[in-house]
């Protein structure tokens, strides 16, 4: 369900602009999503390709609420056989800075955890 369904602003959890980012983004696979976006426009099938593990189900309800809240943009063209491709929207391309900035931490990170292995 997508965070404008079940976001009331007017309860104090809500007020914390951390916690509303966090259910933005809340999902296994929104975030790969937007990287996969973040290179170029994709249709259904080449998401689904490149994540792999995702079942068409979750992946059609997560790129649902990413629309519904802004992150996403479908496009329906008229043709047969039907062809749809997702885009980021401008909300959406304006994460991709603190989305980088996530795969840069957990690559430092992951790098500290290794060295503390090693060393055992």
């Amino acid at each position: 369900m997508s965070i404008n369904k079940i976001t009331n602003p007017n309860l104090p959890e809500n007020k914390c602009t951390v916690s509303y980012t966090q259910r933005l983004i809340a999902g296994r696979w929104k975030l790969v999503i937007m990287w996969h976006l973040s290179k170029e426009t994709r249709r259904f099938n080449e998401l689904q390709k490149l994540i792999p593990g995702v079942s068409k189900g979750i992946l059609t309800r997560q790129l649902r609420e990413m629309e519904e809240d802004g992150l996403v943009h479908r496009e329906v063209y008229k043709e047969v056989p039907p062809k749809v491709e997702y885009s980021l929207t401008k909300e959406g391309r304006e994460f991709l800075p603190i989305l980088t900035s996530m795969g840069k931490w957990g690559e430092k990170h992951r790098e500290i955890l290794e060295k503390k292995k090693n060393n055992k």
